[in-house]
């Protein structure tokens, strides 16, 4: 039995629910929804906080619409000592282009993702990076990243959630650029390393007025410039893990097919796309390799026709995420 996971009431995992939905609401609505007084929902996000269950909170932002495209790449490594690797990582965390390092058991060993403003200034990171450490590389994989389909984190609901619930929202690369200022940018900088920041301490912090700040934040709501206000959950703590199942097809033309049938999964967090990898990438969180292969055996009975083979790499330690670029 998991220790923290049965631990956790139907209140508390509500409670976790409505902060994946969204962090920035006030403890008074969500109380309204789980039943409790807003200062029990305080009192319980306080001691999940304690223990270590709620990491932090952060904000989902589209950068492809304030003109960032992004970049990933998976690296094998080789011919590394322990400290060797942690040189290596810490050099990618350390640089600003970054915005997500993990170091993954399974099909690779560490992932990065990168900001695209200028292919020149990439092209000079890239260049540097293969000078000090092209020897202990095996392999290196590229891809452009060009859509995220995020889902709310219904397993945490066990069976008492909505279908029609799951979708949370969508980043896809492209289309128009919206325009910010420096003002813009402060703000977002701000709620994407906390998302449940007072207002008054980001109008303080950009010397500005509140009703100028709730202003900017509705625009940027609205033009879908911030997607959504997260929790970063500590699942390792509630006895789950992170699977990312890389899925290659036969035939391709049924991806939609495949994604409307696993869609509903309650343990599916997300789905990523990208330029120059996989077919079908498939995020789940999972109690262990058995949950997996449950998963997986269904779906390739389903589709034996469709699918092809896939790979997974599960168990990442997050060294590095922002979901902002620095400017």
């Amino acid at each position: 039995m998991n220790k923290i996971m049965d631990f956790l009431d139907v209140k508390d995992r509500k409670i976790l629910y409505e902060l994946d939905f969204n962090s920035r609401q006030s403890n008074s609505k969500i109380g309204k929804k789980v039943g409790l007084h807003k200062n029990v929902v305080n009192y319980r996000i306080k001691r999940m906080e304690k223990n270590g269950i709620i990491s932090n909170y952060y904000t989902m932002i589209d950068t492809f619409k304030i003109g960032y495209n992004s970049l990933r790449f998976y690296i094998s490594f080789q011919n590394v000592t322990p400290e060797k690797r942690e040189e290596i990582i810490a050099y990618f965390v350390n640089n600003k282009y970054t915005w997500w390092v993990g170091s993954f058991e399974g099909e690779y060993d560490l992932a990065v993702l990168i900001w695209i403003k200028d292919l020149h200034d990439f092209y000079g990171f890239w260049e540097k990076t293969l000078r000090k450490y092209h020897s202990y590389f095996q392999k290196q994989k590229f891809s452009l990243y060009c859509q995220l389909r995020v889902f709310r984190h219904s397993f945490l609901m066990k069976d008492d959630f909505k279908k029609t619930d799951r979708d949370k929202y969508e980043i896809t690369g492209g289309g128009k650029e919206v325009k910010t200022d420096e003002l813009d940018f402060k703000i977002l900088e701000l709620l994407a390393v906390n998302s449940r920041i007072p207002t008054i301490q980001i109008a303080k912090k950009t010397d500005s007025s509140i009703d100028t700040i709730i202003n900017r934040m509705k625009r940027l709501e609205k033009l879908d410039v911030i997607q959504g206000y997260r929790v970063n959950i500590n699942y390792d703590k509630l006895g789950y893990h992170l699977f990312k199942v890389n899925v290659t097809l036969n035939d391709y033309s049924q991806r939609g097919k495949i994604i409307n049938y696993i869609r509903n999964n309650p343990n599916l967090i997300m789905i990523d796309k990208a330029i120059g990898y996989y077919d079908l990438e498939l995020d789940f969180l999972l109690k262990n390799l058995n949950h997996l292969r449950i998963i997986m055996d269904n779906l390739t009975r389903v589709f034996p026709k469709e699918i092809k083979n896939f790979a997974f790499a599960h168990d990442p330690i997050y060294h590095k995420m922002v979901y902002m670029p620095e400017i």
